[in-house]
């Protein structure tokens, strides 16, 4: 192999890694622990701009919760969320908010964007 092959091969690798880094290593996750309100809802409001923020939320398990998704981008990616654990799959329309209840169990619950690359938990304790 010349040099030129050597080098295209080495930027192709190099490329290759940071398109996987960027799409799908971890973004910093954040946490957030909520509690129950004295009517026994937990309400929290998750940021839908690129990722999830916070992409952890810790929440009493057994309480009723009541995510309250911010979505600013028009990014298709980010158009719908999916908690399979709890059967819910809603649309998430571009720079609006969307309201969705559930019960919380004892356990991790992940939750990820339609198409699988935006990814984040319910943290039931």
């Amino acid at each position: 192999m010349s040099p030129l092959d050597w080098a295209i091969a080495i930027g192709a690798i190099a490329l290759i890694a940071f398109v996987n880094w960027f799409f799908l290593g971890s973004k910093g996750a954040t946490v957030a622990a909520a509690a129950a309100s004295p009517d026994g809802v937990v309400d929290v409001t998750v940021l839908v701009e690129g990722g999830y923020t916070p992409s952890t939320i810790e929440v009493p398990a057994g309480s009723r919760v009541r995510m309250t998704l911010d979505r600013r981008e028009d990014n298709p990616c980010s158009d719908e969320i999916v908690i399979p654990d709890f059967g819910l799959r809603r649309s998430l329309p571009a720079f609006a908010t969307t309201i969705v209840e559930f019960t919380a169990t004892a356990g991790r619950h992940e939750f990820s964007c339609g198409m699988g690359m935006l990814h984040g938990a319910i943290v039931g304790k």
